[in-house]
């Protein structure tokens, strides 16, 4: 699922169903100590996954721990994003260069809840909303709007170190070819020498999850 939305270059790996868990650095096992069953195997699968894309890279495994703003601390020499949501788990990574950043974000094919559409998204963007037709095939926009942003994210804070609020990027969808753009409405993502102020990713729907990806690279 993940890879039919990334680009060559970038390796991947993903679990469905419930994570299964697995084995956790002394480091790891810290940062998650307090957390209950559930979520520290969530915690447990996505490094996984994600030491499973670092050895096809020819990394050894690593500690992967939370840095700043709790986006993962990755080896030299690479890029990466984690995520997961019910029933899914994936990470993707990159050789840096060519790849400088990397967002990745999964959540349930289900309506936002109330109230969240009105705090992440522009006023333009709810009457693009509002003007897609729905259909028994197509997602549910609003969360795959959510989903989006969150991929953005991802990608620019590596890069700025500095918060993008959900506002300060405005999604449009081109539905047909499951792509999107992000027009930013600040300064600061500098890549390879050049200024972006927009960003393109590309989306998915498959087994009740709505899938995003953006990536960053020197073309």
């Amino acid at each position: 699922m993940l890879d039919v939305i990334l680009p060559a270059g970038v390796e991947s790996q993903e679990c469905f169903g419930e994570a299964p868990g697995g084995v956790l650095f002394p480091e790891e096992q810290k940062v998650i100590a307090d957390a209950v069953p559930p979520r520290r195997r969530e915690y447990a699968t996505v490094r996984s996954c994600a030491r499973a894309c670092l050895q096809r890279l020819g990394y050894q495994p690593v500690p992967i721990l939370p840095g700043v703003g709790g986006a993962p601390i990755w080896p030299a020499g690479v890029q990466g994003s984690m995520t997961h949501c019910a029933g899914y788990t994936a990470a993707a990574v990159g050789a840096h260069p060519p790849i400088f950043a990397i967002g990745i974000d999964a959540e349930p094919d289900a309506p936002l809840p109330d109230g969240v559409l009105d705090l992440v998204a522009t006023a333009a963007e709810r009457d693009r909303l509002a003007g897609i037709q729905p259909g028994p095939d197509g997602p549910n926009w609003d969360r795959l709007l959510f989903s989006a942003k969150e991929a953005v994210y991802k990608a620019w804070f590596p890069l700025v170190g500095e918060w993008l609020d959900h506002q300060q990027a405005e999604i449009s969808f081109h539905p047909h070819e499951e792509t999107f753009a992000a027009l930013l409405s600040r300064d600061g993502l500098i890549v390879n020498g050049r200024r972006l102020r927009c960003l393109h990713g590309r989306w998915i729907r498959q087994h009740g999850i709505l899938l995003t990806a953006v990536v960053l690279s020197a073309t």
